[in-house]
This record gives structure tokens, sequence and C-alpha cells, in this order.
């Protein structure tokens, strides 16, 4: 297996040495390098060529959000670094900004150290964190500032999806698994695999992040709505 490439960002040296130590006890992960602030971020990109970015939103200077749409919109020609949000619940109204900036996915700052080894490698393997217990918070808490398009026409691509593609993105927008979303729906996990990929593709979505705020935003799935 190949060595994942991590950059830390965050402006607390303790916090990015806590960080180092639990993915340097990896075999399969590796530490290139650190920065406190988002320029020094995006310039560290550009030089070390990371596979995953982990980034704290609020810095001095450049924040999270605006170095995770720099580093996005540059690595989109280059190496295609993928952006791992840290977070806590008193800054969830930042996330929807920097799920939106091209973040794959984002992770509490309490989380415990074998859920962020999993999420960087998840995040590496080209596939996005979508934690139930964060996004439904998230989501319902903030869905009513998303800006809705349901009064006009509907958004490019929208048309295209079939009625159980519609369906997966709905149980999608709920923060479920592949597996989860299977057993829902009687299928296999493949079958439901298959027609995520299909989601992304029509509606030209970079991950199962950005599908969740696109079902917020167009209004098929609510705040608060379980099913």
């Amino acid at each position: 297996m190949s060595t994942v490439r991590v950059l830390l960002v965050d402006d607390q040296p303790l916090l990015r040495t806590g960080f180092r130590l639990i993915l340097e006890a990896e075999s399969d992960i590796a530490v290139v390098g650190e920065a406190g602030e988002g320029a020094t971020a995006v310039d560290l990109t550009r030089s070390l060529m990371p596979d995953v970015v982990l980034m704290d939103i609020r810095m001095p200077g450049v924040d999270g959000i605006e170095a995770t749409r720099r580093i996005v919109r540059e690595g989109a020609a280059t190496h295609d670094p993928r952006v791992l949000i840290l977070t806590t619940f008193d800054l969830d109204e930042y996330v929807i900004e920097a799920v939106r900036a091209g973040a794959s996915g984002f992770l509490l700052k309490d989380s415990p150290p074998e859920d962020l080894v999993t999420a960087i490698r998840i995040v590496a393997a080209g596939d996005a964190i979508v934690a139930p217990s964060v996004t439904r918070r998230l989501l319902d808490k903030f869905a009513t500032r998303l800006p809705s398009v349901r009064e006009s026409t509907p958004p490019p691509g929208l048309d295209t999806l079939t009625e159980r593609e519609r369906e997966v993105l709905r149980h999608v927008a709920r923060g479920l698994s592949n597996a989860e979303i299977a057993a829902e729906l009687v299928v296999s996990e493949t079958t439901v695999k298959t027609h995520v990929g299909n989601v992304l593709a029509k509606l030209r979505l970079r991950d199962r992040v950005q599908a969740v705020v696109y079902a917020y935003e167009t209004g098929m799935s609510q705040p608060g709505q379980s099913g």
C-alpha cells in the first residue's frame, strides 16, 4: 500500500504535535509538513504535494475556508489534494462554507485517534467523510441558511436522475453509509455504490459531502427529516 502524505494545518502547535504523534504511529501515513495559518498551507501544498490536508477552520490571516478554496482550485490542475476539515460544534456554520469550498469531509477535533486515522485513509482513497452524527446536526441547524432553489427551475442534472437515484441521494443526505442504504432498499452494497457514482457524475458533484449539501439546497431533504 502506498504511503498517504499528510499536511497538518492548525494554529495551535500543541494540537499539531498531537496529530503528528497519532499519524506517525501508522505505517502507511507520513506527515510531510505543518502550517499554522492558511497562506502557508497553500504554499506547502504546492511544494510538498500532500495527498491529504488536515485543515483547521479558524486561523489568523487566511482562514481554513479560503485556504481550502485555493488548494482545491490549484490542485485540480496538479495532484488533486483532498482537504479534511477539523471542527468543533462551536464552529458548525463554517463547515458548510468549507464544504462549498471543496473540502472532502469534516471531523470533530475531539474524535478518537482511530477515527482520525480512518478518515484520512478514506479521504485519501477518493471517498468522503460524512459522519451521520455530525452531518445531521450541521445541516439541520444551518440548512435554513442555505439558498433554496425550490421556487425556481430545477438545477442542471436533477431531471436526469432516475427515481431510484433520487431515493439514494435522499438517503445519502441523511448521512447513511452504502451498507445502511443497501439495507434500507434491500439491494446489494455494490448496487448502491453504482447509484451513488451515477448521482455524483450526473450532478457533477465532487463527492458525497457535496451531495449532502446539494440535497438540502434543492429541497430534496429538509431540516429534521428522517426519511
